[in-house]
Formats: structure tokens, C-alpha cells, sequence
């Protein structure tokens, strides 16, 4: 493949160090913009659902299923996520979502002790929630994530249960 004339006339040095530098910053770009946590709007929980919220904020694992904790911005403790690419999001102090109302008799899965609902939309995203709890706990599990969607819940619930009572 012939060199275009413009790039001949460069000095040589130039010549030899120009396509490193550009894959480096490409390099560069791409690392920051897959780094950068992607924003996830806070749910603004009542005062006592907040100090329930708080206290499953820390006791939330730094891992689930081998993917590390990487939490949304803005940082809130009534968010957190795992890097599961597509991630795991989970939303405490949420008000009560409307697929809870729409199939009253649906199946909804138990795991370890913790009830859930869920939703599905159109993208094949989950939305588990902990029901019969004194805050809603949304838990959002793209499509593809794991292997079955019900999956990460397990990693999840100890904390569920440590920290938020159960009741209405």
C-alpha cells in the first residue's frame, strides 16, 4: 500500500512516533470513558426508609458473583452497582413500582428468606423488588448479565435482611 506524499514529508522521528501516540490516546479515551460510573438517579426515601437505606449501604457486599462493587454517580447511599457489564444496579427508598399491582397472583421468587416481585421491560431488563419490607429495594439486572436473572440476588439478600425489617 502506497504512503501518502504528506506523510513523507514529515521528519522521521515524527513519522515513527506519530501511530503509537495515537493508539496510546486512543487507548487513553477509551479506558476513561468505560471507567466512568454511569449516572443513576437517587430515590429520595422517606426519613425512616433513608436510615434503613444507610444501613444497607454499608452493609452491601464489595463483590457479587465476581464483580466488583462500582457505584453510580452521584454517589448517594441509596445506590449501589457491580460491574457486571452490563451492571447491576440497586436502588434503596424506592416508592412502591406499579408491575407490583398489575398480576397480584404472579409467581415471584423467594431467595433465602426475601421476597421479591418483578417487572420486565422491553430491553429484557429485571426489576426485583423486596417486598413486605419497611423500604422497597429495587435491584436491576440487564438482560445478559448473568446467566439467569435471579442470580445476583442471592449475594444480596443477607444484607436485605440485616438491615431492613420486614412489615409494611
Amino acid at each position: 500500500m502506497p504512503v501518502p506524499a504528506f506523510l513523507n514529508k514529515l521528519p522521521a522521528p515524527v513519522r515513527w512516533f506519530a501511530p503509537p501516540a495515537v493508539l496510546l490516546g486512543c487507548t487513553a479515551l477509551l479506558a476513561v470513558a468505560w471507567g466512568t460510573p454511569a449516572e443513576v438517579t437517587p430515590p429520595e426515601p422517606t426519613a425512616e426508609a433513608a436510615r434503613y437505606c444507610a444501613a444497607l449501604d454499608a452493609a452491601l457486599p464489595g463483590s457479587v458473583l465476581g464483580h466488583r462493587r462500582e457505584d453510580p454517580s452521584p454517589a448517594s447511599p441509596y445506590t449501589a452497582a457491580w460491574d457486571s457489564s452490563p451492571r447491576t444496579v440497586l436502588r434503596c427508598g424506592v416508592e412502591r413500582p406499579d408491575y407490583l399491582n398489575e398480576d397480584p397472583l404472579k409467581a415471584s421468587p423467594e431467595v433465602d428468606g426475601v421476597q421479591f416481585g418483578y417487572g420486565r421491560d422491553d430491553s429484557g431488563t429485571y426489576r426485583f423488588v423486596a417486598t413486605l419490607r419497611r423500604a422497597y429495594v429495587e435491584i436491576e439486572v440487564p438482560a445478559g448479565a448473568y446467566p439467569n436473572a435471579v442470580d445476583p440476588l442471592a449475594s444480596l439478600t443477607d444484607a436485605i435482611k440485616a438491615t431492613i425489617p420486614e412489615g409494611l
